[in-house]
């Protein structure tokens, strides 16, 4: 259980939330004028053993609070984990804390049995008196107001080969837009704001995808616009909806990914350094070929290549096992697209249901046989045990819980937190190293809480070390293969991994996953998600 311990002095103002980090506490204040009170609402909160919590009860407060209170130091508590609310008028104290307290759970029991004392008669906080409650130990636990009601994709195929090389990326946007509507059934009039994340399309594609939206159905009071941050676009257009419900500014949006790498990838997706540019080591840097960085850095990281290619093979097996199962049947949404056969250059419709890279027969001992792509002499990389070039889209429908419960969508998921960090250029593939603890803290909860982890499989070389790093077990890593098995369409990804994820865990019955990728550049991206 959570319990709030409430620091400051609050003044009355019409509302307003503060965001307050003092030593070891971090607390968000929700003022707001009732009249003439003020009530706040504070979330501190401590993570406390199984043992201290069940030990630790919630009731009213007493008016010795104040004396409490100064005989805590933020650094001695254990750690900030979950959200109690209270509510109440005038002042509360405990500005001063200074005396060390132990954290042997028999004096934290006493500790909050005099802060919290049921028999309190005093009225302190007013008629409203102590409003605390039980959340469970963490912000997953928590009724979250940012619900996920459908998330799909289309299938995933090879650039320059297969099922959708010759459709456009605006076309896969409105195949995945349409096959959304259908599946939750949502009116399109009451979507407000869609996000696009996508790395190649000149102008950032914001035109076309806009129009896309247009002829999926949504009319034209949705907004629409595009994304670009690299390889985690799909993941921002997804958060950056999410926090626009949070913020209040919309109810009920999309977050988006799509990439055509066949007709869209190559050296004219990145321009020119300017001279002030090149001139500086670390900006020169950004536009170091992700191939070459990744190799350099399997090299200083000591990344073998044995490693590499058993991680590689291990991700073929899964997709191709999880394909065969019918796995990836329920995120995929079928669509008819015209294809030219390349041996009789005859247009055909076809339909696309499958991700097409996916490879039967692929062992650590044949990647092992593959030539190195980026470094002629001990080199590591190579087409085998790096992500494929690839095409697709995905597309995920966010709104508030209340609103989902008023339009009767069915929810399927949450969404927790999420990070996103910078790291050295030439280091990009460690980003998931640093971001997924960064959300892991915003979410109150550990990696042992974690039932999934899917982490972008941009390179062998950089999945393997922040796997090892983080210390995660390697079955609860991309239980259904990665962008190595079946490709990694760049503004795509983000979204796609939600869909892949939440299927998972519902299939699982289990909870909490964390979607995570580097980003090119020198960053790292991660959200965390609880399956409903």
């Amino acid at each position: 259980m959570t319990v709030d311990l409430v620091v400051g002095v609050i003044s009355v103002a019409p509302a307003r939330t503060v965001n307050v980090r003092k030593g070891g506490f971090e607390m968000d204040i929700v003022e707001m004028l009732v009249g003439d009170e003020t009530k706040a609402g504070f979330s501190i909160s401590f993570w406390l053993s199984p043992a201290e919590s069940q030990r630790v009860t919630r009731s009213r407060c007493k008016d010795n609070l104040r004396d409490s209170l100064r005989k805590l130091r933020p650094q001695d508590l254990v750690l900030v984990r979950g959200v109690a609310l209270a509510s109440f008028r005038g002042r509360v104290f405990g500005q001063s804390l200074s005396r060390r307290i132990t954290k042997n759970e028999t004096t934290i029991e006493l500790l909050f049995r005099t802060a919290f004392d049921a028999d309190d008669k005093t009225g302190l906080f007013g008629k409203q008196g102590w409003k605390g409650h039980e959340t469970g130990n963490t912000l997953i636990d928590k009724a979250s107001k940012i619900v996920v009601t459908c998330a799909l994709r289309t299938a995933i195929t090879k650039g320059g080969k297969g099922g959708f090389k010759d459709t456009a990326a605006a076309d896969l946007l409105v195949g995945a837009f349409t096959a959304l509507i259908a599946r939750s059934r949502i009116s399109p009039d009451v979507v407000e704001d869609i996000k696009v994340g996508s790395v190649l399309p000149p102008g950032g594609g914001a035109t076309e995808f806009r129009a896309a939206a247009l002829a999926a159905g949504f009319p034209e009071t949705a907004a629409v616009n595009s994304i670009n941050r690299q390889c985690s676009s799909g993941l921002q257009a997804c958060v950056d909806i999410a926090n626009e419900i949070r913020a209040g500014m919309i109810e009920v949006g999309i977050g988006a990914g799509v990439e055509s790498m066949s007709s869209q990838y190559g050296p004219g997706a990145v321009t020119e350094f300017s001279e002030l540019l090149e001139s500086h080591r670390e900006a020169a840097n950004c536009k170091v070929p992700m191939g070459v960085l990744s190799e350099k850095m399997a090299k200083a990281r000591n990344v073998s290549r044995k490693s590499q290619d058993a991680f590689a093979a291990a991700s073929y097996a899964k997709a191709v096992a999880a394909q065969k199962a019918g796995l990836f049947d329920e995120e995929i949404a079928p669509l008819k697209v015209k294809w030219t056969d390349p041996k009789t250059d005859e247009e055909k419709e076809i339909t696309v249901s499958r991700d097409d890279g996916v490879r039967e027969g692929i062992t650590a001992e044949s990647l092992g046989k593959i030539r190195p792509a980026f470094a002629k002499e001990g080199g590591t990389i190579h087409a085998g045990n790096a992500s494929q070039i690839s095409d697709g889209a995905a597309a995920v429908l966010l709104m508030k819980r209340s609103t989902a419960e008023r339009l009767g969508q069915k929810i399927i998921g949450k969404y927790v937190a999420a990070s996103v960090v910078g790291v050295a250029p030439l280091l990009m593939g460690i980003g998931p190293w640093k971001a997924i603890p960064v959300a892991l803290a915003k979410a109150g909860i550990s990696k042992d809480d974690v039932d999934i982890f899917e982490i972008n499989e941009a390179f062998a070389s950089q999945c393997v070390w922040c796997v090892n790093e983080l210390g995660l077990p390697m079955d609860k890593v991309n239980p259904k293969g990665g962008a190595i098995a079946f490709g990694h369409p760049l503004g795509c990804t983000g979204a796609r991994q939600i869909s892949t994820l939440l299927m998972e865990l519902r299939r699982r019955g289990e909870r909490v996953g964390v979607t995570s990728m580097c980003v090119g550049t020198g960053m790292g991206m991660a959200a965390v998600w609880v399956a409903e």
